[in-house]
């Protein structure tokens, strides 16, 4: 008999959580059509607006361990309602520090630097938001169907990609070079959050116990520790590090490749990219409902090589199929973060709170955009910069085939 998805007693909280995913997935996705804006209202490199990805994702790092011993102290409900008050603060101050104009580097850069300090706050915000609802979803309900309920929940990040991408997009680039044109979309994503933050602290989310949370001897600090004796844990982590690095990397550099290679114009690009990102909201769905009847771990596999296959089209001197084989690869990438995130989590118990906050540092892995942007910039070369990407696929494949192998 097919599992059920969810709960009956769970199926309010489940949708109330899921809609938190649309808010990151607009809030994330904003940034890759920020930086090539940046780019061209300060006529800056690839490697400075690079800075918007790495003040933001930097956060996940610092945050993370901190994110998750609050919510193993005070719960799932007080985690949301905290990362969504500090990402709505965040936003509205976007909203203050882009008022004044930016235009030349070196002249009137003080205005970017604030604008940078409040991607800081959203992305803090983002921290508590994601370390508390994934491993929240992975519990309201049947544990052989968390993966697929966690890439369902995931579907609804792409949502907000696409929304983002598209309209954010058409407005940035529909002609005006001013850089505080950021105002409105950042004034509206501030008030829509705190709206949210409020209606989450007046509602009821159950929490998830394990027998193992009744032991007073183990410590946040302590359970961080007991981690690291799991091995395909550890191994989790460091191939959700490295589809970060990947993933987010690609979606940074996307509109700077298609564009620096002639083939279409910002807008063009900002509209191509909602449809890459649409394939891989198709991917997330269409994943969610195979890992119904599909092993997890084998899934990953063959996504992973299909994202490996991909990449390396990409960096071939193919012309136009290598845009094919972009679009391709997003998405065989679909899955890849739900599903590592669960199978990492899978028997962990009481640990799975700690768990969560290690796993939720891998966002940092957005910087390495910065070092594409380097290669790019050093070099000259748009292509080879895809090398970075193609190792983080690698990775991922790996354990996907490690998982795979233990499995048989």
């Amino acid at each position: 008999m097919k599992a059920k998805l969810t709960d009956r007693q769970y199926v309010v909280p489940f949708v109330l959580i899921t809609t938190l995913f649309f808010l990151w997935g607009f809030s994330r996705a904003i940034l890759d059509v920020l930086n090539k804006h940046f780019q061209n209202s300060m006529d800056i490199s690839i490697t400075q607006s690079s800075l918007i990805q790495v003040t933001t994702y930097v956060s996940y790092f610092l945050l993370a361990i901190p994110a998750g011993l609050y919510i193993n102290r005070w719960g799932y409900r007080k985690g949301v309602v905290l990362g969504l008050s500090l990402f709505g603060v965040g936003a509205l101050s976007a909203r203050f520090a882009s008022m004044p104009p930016i235009s030349v580097p070196g002249t009137e850069m003080g205005p970017f630097t604030a604008f940078l300090l409040s991607l800081f706050v959203i992305g803090c915000g983002l921290v508590f938001l994601e370390v508390a609802a994934n491993p929240y979803v992975t519990e309201l309900g049947p544990r052989e169907t968390a993966t697929s309920r966690l890439n369902f929940s995931q579907s609804f990040n792409g949502f907000g990609s696409l929304f983002a991408t598209f309209a954010v997009g058409q407005f940035l680039f529909r002609g005006s070079s001013e850089s505080d044109d950021v105002i409105l979309p950042y004034t509206i994503l501030g008030i829509i959050v705190l709206v949210i933050a409020v209606v989450f602290s007046r509602v009821d989310l159950p929490e998830i116990k394990h027998e193992e949370d009744e032991n007073e001897g183990a410590g946040g600090l302590q359970k961080l520790g007991q981690l690291w004796k799991h091995k395909m844990f550890v191994f989790g982590l460091f191939a959700l590090l490295a589809y970060e690095v990947a993933e987010i990397s690609i979606n940074s550099y996307f509109i700077n490749f298609v564009t620096g290679t002639g083939w279409m114009s910002d807008r063009t690009a900002s509209v191509v990219l909602t449809f890459a990102l649409a394939f891989f909201m198709v991917g997330r769905f269409v994943g969610a409902w195979i890992m119904r009847r599909v092993e997890a771990s084998r899934m990953l596999f063959i996504c992973g090589v299909g994202t490996v296959v991909c990449t390396l089209l990409v960096l071939c001197p193919l012309g136009k199929l290598s845009m094919v084989a972009l679009m391709g690869n997003y998405f065989f990438e679909a899955i890849m973060f739900p599903t590592i995130f669960a199978l990492a989590l899978r028997g962990l118990g009481g640990l799975t709170k700690s768990a969560s906050s290690l796993l939720m540092m891998t966002p940092v892995g957005g910087c390495g955009f910065m070092l594409m942007g380097l290669i790019a910039d050093g070099t000259g070369n748009l292509v080879i910069p895809f090398l970075i990407p193609l190792a983080g696929y690698i990775v991922v494949a790996l354990y996907g085939f490690s998982l795979l192998k233990k499995s048989l």
